[in-house]
């Protein structure tokens, strides 16, 4: 008999990956919240998971690019001098976060 408790199935496998860029997205998110990275440093490691944004619906990336695109934008301002809110950003993206991990459990149907 075979040992098939050494080899992950094929959907564990599948949303292994995903699940680990999507907490490394919500560990440097959590870091720009504290102010111990720059906005920079989140849209470019957000930018750099690709496994995770091929296993969301299209829709997904979209809506990341955007709210890191405004993100990047309002730290050129201060918060007075710039349409969009910083704090509002960060909780869209916790949002999407949460979203996307939902997503990504039941297989990227969402």
């Amino acid at each position: 008999m075979p040992d098939t408790t050494a080899t992950p199935t094929v959907t564990a496998t599948a949303t292994a990956e995903p699940l680990q860029q999507l907490a490394l997205i919500e560990s440097t998110l959590a870091r720009f919240r504290d102010q111990a990275c720059p906005a920079s440093t989140l849209a470019d490691t957000a930018r750099a998971q690709t496994a995770l944004l091929a296993a969301l619906p299209p829709r997904y990336g979209e809506v990341l690019l955007g709210l890191l695109d405004r993100l990047e934008s309002s730290a050129l301002f201060s918060e007075e001098s710039c349409s969009f809110s910083q704090k509002d950003l960060v909780a869209n993206l916790e949002m999407w976060v949460d979203k996307a991990r939902g997503a990504v459990a039941q297989g990227g149907k969402a």
